[in-house]
């Protein structure tokens, strides 16, 4: 009788290629996985189509963003013109008037800063970004690009022979595996056979000459395997160092991309870092000067001598009575104090001096200037507004205490 049965019947790839594997995967997922694999190549090919959709999404992001700061930049410059009247309006005075003015100035400023910096992510951060994917990556007649397609053609031509080797080794193994299994039965019949009386002597000589010849069978298979497996072995590093090759250009092109890419995320770090920006810097730096040199001191004297017991007065004092000169008027004299006296007849009223600025709310009221000067035409009522008339003709109500009368 032959000797038992005793061969490997797991064949593994090299060690020199195994050892390239991920050690978090199982052996199983690993040969699957593996980019020595027949066609795994095709997620490194694959990397320049998703480089270039990568720019496409880059792109479409930042000009998001960019709208988003011009949206910003238009709300800031509508919320500053909305108050600005108002604010100037208001009955604040003094350093506290200016701080509040001071806020809408800031907001005009920031405005401008982020509608630039919309201007430049869109303009200089997408158009280099444009630039560059038309000039790296190479569009091909039919789709696809020419750096894809290169790598792929190096990948296919390396692992070609690669390829047919595996497919022969895996003949040669699944006629091993088959060999061992027709042995492993006929080994289990001529152990059947053994000490059955039921089964004549003949019959159990023939069925080990079965046994030995399926014994035969397998080491025949067994050295064809192995002889394969050795040229495979051999085959390995010719077929490792062309694929590699093919490797580094295709790495060399990411490192080319990704390098691009850092420098094109810190352009547009540096547009969107508004905490480095020197302009708003300076328009925060002069909004907290302003807001610091609001004086509790200052605006109360302020007030004491614009509209308390500073403000001057001309106290009585005793007059002579001097007689008036006299002095013959020229016709066009008399012509214009003619219409003087009519137009004081028609209207009435005592002339005043605005003290501040004042924007009417109601269409029934009047808008005017610190300084300028108009006719009150009514006396101030119970709820403290006069009735004037503007040089213009223009009549309407204003607050009696803006005015002091000329």
């Amino acid at each position: 009788m032959s000797a038992p049965l005793n061969v490997a019947c797991h064949i593994s790839i090299p060690d020199s290629i195994m050892s390239t594997l991920s050690a978090e995967t199982g052996p199983e997922d690993a040969n699957n996985q593996s980019f020595w694999m027949t066609g795994n190549y095709h997620r490194t090919v694959k990397r320049t189509e998703d480089a270039f959709q990568a720019c496409n999404d880059i792109v479409a992001c930042f000009q998001e963003r960019a709208r988003v700061e011009r949206q910003y930049a238009q709300q800031l410059s509508e919320w500053s013109t909305k108050w600005k009247p108002l604010v100037d309006a208001s009955p604040l005075y003094g350093s506290l008037l200016r701080a509040w003015q001071c806020f809408l100035s800031s907001a005009d400023r920031l405005s401008s800063l982020h509608s630039s910096i919309c201007r430049a992510l869109v303009s200089e951060d997408g158009d280099r970004m444009r630039t560059w994917q038309k000039e790296t990556f190479r569009k091909k007649i039919f789709g696809g690009f020419k750096e894809s397609q290169d790598f792929e053609t190096g990948f296919s031509r390396a692992q070609k022979p690669w390829a047919k080797r595996l497919k022969k080794l895996e003949k040669a193994k699944s006629a091993f595996h088959k060999a061992c299994r027709k042995e492993h039965m006929a080994r289990e019949r001529e152990a059947h056979a053994q000490g059955n009386p039921d089964i004549a002597i003949e019959k159990q000589r023939k069925i080990q000459e079965e046994t030995e010849l399926a014994h035969q069978e397998t080491e025949k298979v067994r050295a064809r395997y192995e002889k394969i497996l050795e040229e495979v072995t051999r085959y390995a590093p010719r077929y490792m160092e062309e694929m590699e090759s093919i490797f580094d250009q295709s790495q060399e092109e990411e490192r080319k991309r990704i390098s691009f890419l850092k420098q094109a995320f810190l352009s547009i770090h540096r547009h969107l870092d508004v905490t480095n920006n020197e302009s708003v810097k300076a328009v925060y730096n002069e909004l907290h000067n302003t807001l610091m040199s609001i004086s509790e001191q200052e605006d109360l004297r302020w007030w004491k001598n614009t509209h308390g017991p500073g403000m001057p007065t001309d106290w009585p004092q005793f007059q002579e009575w001097t007689p008036d000169k006299k002095h013959k008027k020229g016709k066009k004299e008399v012509e214009q104090k003619a219409v003087v006296m009519e137009r004081s007849v028609m209207i009435g009223g005592v002339r005043v001096r605005a003290l501040y600025d004042y924007v009417g709310q109601e269409t029934d009221e009047l808008s005017f200037k610190a300084g300028e000067e108009f006719l009150k035409i009514e006396d101030e009522d119970d709820q403290g507004w006069c009735r004037g008339m503007m040089d213009g003709g223009k009549e309407g109500l204003y607050p009696a205490n803006y005015v002091e009368v000329v």
